[in-house]
């Protein structure tokens, strides 16, 4: 074999060694990226089954609130629905999937935090230990969604990081990968804390 030949051969090799290496760094960041998602989602399906306990504690003395608990079995079963949406398609980083949940998640926590507002109206309620345990539970799920969508965040932003740096950027969409969305609060007024008045 001829030096020219061998140079190429090598260089070949050495183009094929990046991008393999290339390709397995971008699926270990996807697989990174699923691996959050998962975590957010274990939190999301806590928060919806703590939902009807919270729900069921307060319905006996805030009958007359009917409002108030419909508002937040419906936002609860809109959240669930968005995150199944998302789950059925197995792919968690983009799309209409992500806003709708993001939407969603919003409505949850504005009339969840309107029956913490209400509880404070029924001294009796407030002071039931069922509703006081219900209420850590769901300020201690509400701490571990806000961590889960923290690392989420982290790892999208590692994974789109990598796909859109050079040389990756010319062969990343080759491989099948696409930026992921982040998940973070798209309207402006859901940034806001929920005004509740009597």
């Amino acid at each position: 074999m001829s030096t020219t030949l061998l140079v190429i051969l090598g260089i070949l090799a050495v183009l094929a060694f990046w991008l393999v290496g290339l390709y397995n760094g971008l699926v270990r960041l996807r697989n990174q990226v699923k691996n959050a998602w998962g975590q957010i989602d274990v939190q999301l399906q806590r928060r919806y089954d703590l939902i009807p306990n919270l729900i069921e504690a307060v319905k006996g003395y805030m009958k007359h609130e009917k409002d108030t608990l419909d508002a937040v079995i419906q936002a609860r079963n809109a959240a669930h629905q968005a995150r199944e949406n998302i789950s059925s398609t197995g792919v968690p980083t983009g799309g209409e999937n992500m806003k709708e949940l993001l939407a969603a998640e919003a409505a949850l926590k504005g009339s969840t935090m309107q029956i913490f507002a209400l509880a404070e109206s029924y001294p009796d309620l407030k002071a039931s230990q069922n509703m006081q345990q219900l209420q850590e539970q769901l300020a201690t799920t509400e701490n571990k969604v806000a961590f889960s969508r923290q690392a989420y965040n982290d790892s999208v932003m590692l994974y789109n990081n990598a796909q859109q740096v050079f040389p990756a950027v010319l062969v990343a969409a080759t491989f099948g990968h696409s930026e992921s969305d982040l998940f973070e609060v798209q309207e402006e007024e859901a940034r806001v804390a929920p005004k509740v008045s009597f």
